[in-house]
């Protein structure tokens, strides 16, 4: 296994068995144990591993803590298994009795209450890649009740909070609020976007993602003809959500990675250049308190391991497409002089993704490029640029590095002057608690003429706004 040492991981392994003692508790309404202590500690040597099969060291700065973030975010992304809806529902239904059981269109209460809008994250059990969820729940109550409106969200974010698939988050939650609340009905609509490969990224927002909606109803909700439903999706296309148009995303393949054929058997196959990453893995769900058997989870640990491969480290100093891949001393400033703004050349919305590796979590967006022309005339081809933006892309990165390294490779060809602006939205900001859900970080590198001329700085900036496009 090379950098990865057997010994080390089964003793990780074993650690997260031994440990493993899982309440009973676990099932629809949730548990409440907290992971045993040396359960959670077999998170950080099995990311240590998994740096190390990256071609990484776990020792240089930017990955020293990166074992201990990684396995925070993963114990915060899965809290769900340690909640009880019950916990949360209990002491949040009040009386409101409303218009009389005969005229009232359900218990009494005069109709259903539906929140929208509840912004969610949650991990794919396919592949271990946080994924975005819309969520809206409406009920009937009934029994002259009805629940605190802030309980939807949270019994929402509790199954959210769980590896999932979006139908089955879509089925329990409708189900926990049924059993918990007692209402004549509840409904449940679900838009869920999943991050593509990295290769097959062409787009400048969440539209490339792959997207797909569920549902998922009971009591008045259910039949064909219920009027209940269709007040339902009446008030979610009231926010622009179109229920029954999306309705066709049912035969779209949810995970990009399930396409891939993969061994069964979580890590406990022949001897391969990645197995003793498939068994870190398989570590980190044992510690979870997921069992790696449970038939949706075969094949995930090598899922994950493929996704991780497309950033695995390359050291080379290479040229590619006449660019020179490696450091340069450019930061020198120009002196004065004439700038000519028809010599500004530019691509735009060069798209990317990259795995951070403070937290080997995805961020995703767009590059954009400003050079001034060499004199020859010819602009660079699109297709090269976009090779660039893809090779420091496609390994562990931190934004700023990859800005600076972009704007060098091409200073190396253009030596006139370099402007490089980077928008991306980075899923570390959403899936690990911090919840920034609408955050995006834009970061810029200047180098040459740019450095000393403000207005061509404004020009290229003004050019990146007019080519208009939706923001990252």
């Amino acid at each position: 296994m090379g950098a990865l040492e057997e010994a080390h991981l089964a003793a990780a392994v074993a650690a997260a068995c031994a440990c493993e003692e899982e309440d009973d508790d676990l099932e629809l309404l949730g548990g409440e144990a907290e992971p045993a202590a040396a359960a959670a500690d077999a998170m950080e040597p099995a990311v240590r591993a998994l740096l190390a099969g990256l071609g990484e060291d776990e020792r240089r700065e930017g990955l020293r803590r990166t074992p201990k973030r990684v396995a925070k975010a993963f114990r915060d992304g899965t809290r769900g298994y340690r909640q009880k809806v019950k916990d949360i529902v209990q002491g949040a239904l009040f009386p409101e009795v409303g218009v009389d059981k005969r005229t009232g269109s359900a218990g009494g209460t005069g109709g259903q209450v539906v929140v929208r809008d509840i912004e969610l994250f949650s991990y794919c059990e396919s592949c271990l890649l946080p994924f975005s969820i819309q969520c809206h729940v409406g009920y009937v109550p009934s029994g002259g009740r009805v629940v605190g409106l802030s309980k939807l969200s949270r019994v929402s974010d509790v199954f959210a909070k769980r590896l999932q698939n979006p139908q089955r988050l879509a089925n329990e939650v409708c189900g926990a609020l049924h059993a918990s609340i007692q209402p004549a009905g509840v409904a449940v609509a679900l838009l869920c976007w999943h991050i593509p490969l990295p290769e097959n990224l062409e787009c400048k927002t969440l539209q490339g993602w792959i997207r797909t909606s569920h549902s998922s109803r009971s009591g008045v909700f259910e039949g064909e003809n219920s009027t209940f439903w269709s007040d339902f999706l009446a008030l979610l296309k009231l926010r622009g959500v179109d229920m029954e148009v999306d309705n066709h995303s049912a035969s779209i393949p949810w995970c990009p990675l399930r396409s891939h054929e993969v061994p069964l058997s979580n890590g406990h196959c022949k001897k391969s250049s990645t197995n003793g990453m498939v068994s870190a893995v398989t570590s980190m769900l044992l510690s979870l308190g997921e069992d790696p058997l449970r038939k949706e989870l075969l094949g995930t640990p090598q899922r994950y391991v493929q996704w991780l491969m497309k950033f695995r480290a390359c050291n080379l100093d290479v040229k590619l497409n006449g660019f020179t891949l490696g450091n340069v001393s450019i930061y020198e400033r120009p002196g004065g002089g004439t700038v000519n703004h028809g010599a500004i050349r530019s691509e735009l919305h060069l798209p990317f993704c990259a795995q951070c590796e403070h937290h080997l979590l995805p961020f995703y967006g767009v590059v954009h490029i400003g050079y001034f022309d060499s004199g020859s005339g010819e602009g660079i081809d699109r297709s090269h640029f976009q090779a660039l933006v893809h090779f420091y892309g496609c390994k562990l990165q931190v934004q700023e590095r990859m800005t600076r390294q972009i704007a060098e490779a091409v200073y190396s060809v253009s030596h006139n002057g370099v402007m490089v602006v980077v928008e991306a939205n980075h899923i570390c900001m959403i899936s690990r608690g911090v919840e920034k859900i609408r955050s995006n970080t834009a970061t810029i590198a200047v180098l040459g003429q740019f450095l000393t001329d403000p207005s061509a700085k404004a020009c290229f900036l003004q050019n990146v706004l007019d080519t208009g496009g939706p923001a990252v």
